[in-house]
């Protein structure tokens, strides 16, 4: 079986200007190269400007590469159209940094949840409905929450209901970029947690992007690690660790105290 997610030698560039008639060449991502399996917890680990939000935004199609290819399940995402365009846009969904700026602050959240699902129309009514309370019950929010609006929400309370609407059309892979840099340390653990049961109860594949190379190594099968928009280290966590290649790699690992969960 082909891997989930799959880039290969994937470049993206931007144009910037230099000055009056000049422009300068800038390698956002240059000659990405990495694959995800299913079942994976896979991050993508890298400094703030390291490319990890562009690679985010060409999985989900909202930039297209100048070189290379992204295949999900073996098919080049930027060849699909129509049906086959819908479901994969269904199959991949996303927990973002700060759900609160992705939420409709007059949409309750049940309505937020229960999107997904009238955009790709599954289920009756009442289904869309049973499936809003199952996922809620899976991100530990309490049914009668349904019925509120975002501000009426914490933080970390958010942050659940933004995991929640993207389980609801029960995906093939989650991209979790930066879920948990917002919020404070002791409900970025319990959102850790969170991830760690999902994923080993569900079996979903995530994508978790991330700056903290001590925080994944709490989560990860396997880590891309992200310097100037080439991957410096690629492999398995521990691999990693104990056998970083790169001199940013072994930066990070030194300069960054552990984290107890």
């Amino acid at each position: 079986m082909p891997p989930v997610l799959e880039l290969k030698n994937v470049t993206k560039i931007f144009q910037l200007k230099k000055g009056l008639f000049t422009k300068k060449k800038l390698y956002a991502v240059n000659n990405v190269s990495f694959e995800i399996q299913k079942g994976e917890f896979f991050s993508l680990v890298g400094e703030s400007g390291s490319g990890k939000t562009t690679i985010s935004k060409l999985i989900l199609r909202l930039l297209k590469p100048d070189e290379g290819e992204i295949l999900f399940l073996g098919k080049n995402i930027f060849k699909m159209k129509g049906e086959e365009l819908k479901d994969y846009r269904k199959k991949i969904q996303v927990v973002f940094q700060n759900p609160y700026t992705s939420f409709n602050p007059l949409m309750k959240v049940k309505d937020i949840v229960k999107e997904p699902l009238d955009i790709h129309k599954i289920g009756s009514k009442k289904e869309r409905l049973e499936r809003v309370e199952e996922v809620l019950s899976l991100v530990n929010i309490p049914v009668e929450f349904m019925e509120r609006y975002p501000d009426q929400l914490s933080g970390g309370q958010r942050q659940r209901i933004g995991i929640a609407r993207a389980l609801a059309v029960n995906p093939e892979i989650i991209i979790a970029d930066e879920p948990v840099s917002s919020l404070d340390v002791s409900i970025q653990a319990q959102i850790i947690n969170l991830f760690l049961k999902l994923h080993k109860e569900l079996g979903i594949t995530f994508l978790f992007i991330a700056h903290d190379l001590n925080l994944v190594r709490h989560l990860s099968d396997r880590i891309a690690v992200l310097y100037k928009g080439e991957v410096v280290d690629y492999g398995k966590t521990e691999e990693i660790f104990t056998n970083p290649k790169s001199k940013f790699t072994k930066e990070l690992i030194n300069s960054i105290p552990p984290i107890e969960f």
